[in-house]
């Protein structure tokens, strides 16, 4: 039941001339980077996780860093000298690094009005992958009582507020950590 539908926006690539490399935080502004992306692969790319890093190789770009605990720690490994190209989602955190960095929006992340079928996620647990996601799951759920998150970063954790039967942030900010929670989420009795 996913709260966001990606979408694609349109972009104009920036001269890569004016940039040392490309910062990825996300795959998502891999895949949806559109036709602009291969005018940018003579910028190496300092990614944010593997699964970022391995869709910047599938589009042919050059993979030279790769930060495994969010991108304040990737950045805090980088000269501070850089001027790094960000081409990143139109909600997104800002980057706190010395780094000179441009940050250019090429998708969107557009709430789901409406999800149908909310109520049977009674017993289950729900994974929140961001902040913002873990805020929009908790407008649109009001009975959480029976219902677990399993999250992505304490920062997602706490975005999604109290009343869940539990809300916990998994041990590093990856897909793989975050799986093995929810499935020890899903081992715990249910609350009466």
């Amino acid at each position: 039941m996913p709260l966001f539908v990606v979408e694609p926006l349109a972009w104009d690539v920036p001269e890569p001339a004016g940039f040392d490399a490309l910062l990825l935080t996300s795959a998502n502004a891999v895949r949806h980077g559109g036709e602009q992306l291969p005018g940018l692969r003579s910028l190496p790319v300092h990614a944010v996780g593997a699964a970022t890093a391995a869709a910047a190789h599938a589009a042919g770009l050059v993979v030279a860093g790769v930060g495994e605990a969010g991108v304040e720690q990737l950045l805090a490994t980088l000269p501070p000298s850089l001027r790094l190209l960000h081409i990143c989602g139109e909600n997104r955190m800002p980057n706190a690094g010395p780094q000179s960095i441009t940050q250019v929006p090429v998708y969107r992340s557009a709430e789901v009005d409406r999800i149908a079928d909310l109520d049977r996620l009674g017993g289950s647990v729900a994974l929140v992958h961001s902040p913002r996601a873990g805020r929009r799951l908790a407008e649109l759920m009001e009975r959480r009582a029976a219902v677990a998150v399993a999250a992505i970063s304490p920062a997602a954790a706490t975005a999604c507020g109290n009343g869940w039967a539990a809300v916990e942030a998994s041990s590093q900010p990856t897909d793989a950590a975050l799986l093995s929670l929810a499935a020890r989420l899903c081992q715990q009795p249910d609350p009466k």
